[in-house]
């Protein structure tokens, strides 16, 4: 794009035009040439924020269907009590009931990586919520548990579909400074929904029981009518755009979320040299499966890497105190419903505290730090309330212990493990296979999740709550292991940066690449 500067009087230390791109709308403005630097840095430093802005409101949007997912798990570990009392369903139903939800998620899931390769990421956000709300209203009318589990079965292929694409979505708008904390939003506002199905819990618990269950449920409705609105403001994913070869979409979509134009063009042209590869790969050799089933080592160890930590997130019981906290401190010795209830939103209130913070570091400390944080103070808390459960009865001491250890737990959890997990998905992939390997990863993850909620009040029986708590404060320990060994630092890189990551084996890889960054800042330096 040419550039236009004009001297008057004939020399050049006169009045300048300030230097403007062609083509613009802008008008010629005269002005000294101090003048026009300034103005071009505060107009560089306006764009910068508003794409800032922009970015920020379309992770905001995206993550709404977390809310719909947070707000389910917690309502339903008081909702559930209530639906024992009035529908008189055994304690097996009611571990189907709970677990049920993220076994049949694996489905959506599933479907959700090519969904959102055929129909866009955008798209098939708006069809996660339209499945779960449609299951969602089912279980708040439900007469019967067997209509409950319908809508449950509902409900969990739409919360399939909303855990794996908003975190890709996110990551395909996001500047890789900034990536980590926007892709975490998801996270966040699960637990938000957490926080909220456990103060929903607590305002209705005095209604009659065949009617209070069913408002708790039928509040997690309310937050479609933002989704909706949502669809119609935020972005496709400009990468998806770029393989479906809608470049001036593409074009447009990166104008708004880069901080200048020549950036916006960048990037285009990176993420199109990663497209053509990846088709290329993928046309001429072997199909997205084909290729995730018969890996080379460098996807490898992606998916041991993605699919590993979605496991571990599930496999240390985080679920489980999720949804069985009441149960939990019932163990402990506290009595009532209410007093139950209240100690379960202390619990929200901790888990939503410490993924506030886990934003705010997770781009500046890195991803590794704060996972060697999270699962040495997870396995730490695990056992604690193993200790508490096991040895302090039902003592002042006991129960207050039992709280801070369970409080302990998911702050840990919220402050690595919770958020770095999608975080982690969603940005080691490359685009050939991000869809469909970050869906096989939400796979892993909702399995173990549906495994262990499902299996918790049957082994408890067997090795009482102290000695299940135990066996997860073990599986934690081997976390610790798993983020030493397999789990690389990508704090700072861009999606296709990351790539490269994966491609050597051997501990030398993150400094190869960090020297390959280096190298190239002291070029442009």
């Amino acid at each position: 794009m040419g550039l236009i500067g004009i001297q008057e009087n004939g020399n050049g230390s006169g009045d300048l035009v300030s230097e403007i791109p062609l083509g613009t709308k802008t008008k010629y403005i005269r002005m000294t040439s101090d003048d026009s630097t300034e103005e071009q840095e505060q107009g560089l430093s306006t764009n910068k924020h508003d794409s800032k802005k922009y970015i920020f409101a379309c992770a905001i949007f995206a993550s709404l269907n977390s809310v719909l997912l947070g707000y389910d798990v917690g309502v339903m570990s008081g909702a559930i009590i209530y639906i024992q009392k009035d529908l008189k369903i055994t304690e097996v139903q009611q571990e189907v009931l709970v677990g049920i939800l993220s076994i049949i998620s694996l489905l959506g899931s599933l479907a959700g990586g090519r969904t959102s390769d055929w129909i866009g990421r955008k798209w098939t956000i708006g069809l996660a919520a339209l499945i779960f709300q449609t299951g969602g209203a089912i279980m708040a009318l439900a007469p019967s548990f067997k209509v409950l589990m319908i809508g449950r079965l509902i409900a969990g292929v739409g919360i399939g579909f909303g855990v794996m694409i908003a975190p890709v979505y996110i990551a395909e708008i996001s500047p890789a400074i900034a990536r980590g904390s926007l892709t975490s939003f998801p996270e966040i506002f699960i637990n938000f929904g957490i926080l909220l199905g456990y103060i929903s819990n607590y305002a209705f618990h005095k209604l009659p029981p065949h009617i209070n269950w069913r408002i708790m449920l039928g509040v997690g409705l309310i937050p479609s009518v933002i989704i909706a609105v949502a669809l119609f403001i935020i972005p496709e994913s400009p990468r998806w755009l770029v393989v479906q070869n809608r470049m001036e979409e593409a074009k447009l979509v990166l104008l708004k979320i880069s901080e200048s134009e020549k950036d916006a063009e960048e990037k285009l042209q990176e993420i199109q040299k990663a497209a053509e590869s990846g088709n290329a790969e993928k046309y001429e050799t072997k199909t997205v499966w084909q290729e995730i089933l018969h890996p080379s080592p460098p996807v490898l160890r992606m998916l041991i890497t993605g699919c590993g930590i979605q496991c571990f997130q599930q496999i240390t019981g985080i679920d489980t105190v999720v949804y069985y906290s009441p149960t939990i401190f019932k163990n402990a010795g506290i009595t009532g419903d209410s007093e139950l209830l209240a100690a379960t939103v202390a619990v929200g209130f901790t888990k939503t505290l410490f993924i506030l913070i886990a934003i705010l570091l997770i781009d500046k400390l890195g991803r590794k730090p704060l996972l060697y944080v999270s699962t040495i103070g997870m396995t730490v808390s695990l056992f604690s309330l193993s200790f508490a459960l096991a040895f302090l009865g039902h003592a002042k001491v006991g129960i207050a212990f039992a709280i801070l250890a369970v409080c302990g737990n998911v702050a840990f959890f919220s402050v690595g493990l919770g958020p770095i997990c999608w975080v982690l998905s969603s940005e080691i992939f490359p685009l050939r296979l991000r869809a469909q390997a970050s869906a096989l990863g939400a796979v892993g993850s909702r399995v173990s999740s549906g495994v262990i909620s499902m299996s918790f009040l049957s082994v408890t029986n067997a090795i009482t709550v102290a000695g299940t708590f135990f066996v997860f404060g073990v599986i934690s320990c081997s976390a610790v292991a798993f983020v030493h060994y397999c789990v690389p630092e990508t704090k700072g890189k861009s999606l296709e940066e990351i790539e490269v990551l994966f491609q050597n084996a051997g501990e030398s890889i993150g400094n190869e690449v960090e020297m390959a960054d280096a190298e190239r800042l002291m070029q442009k330096s």
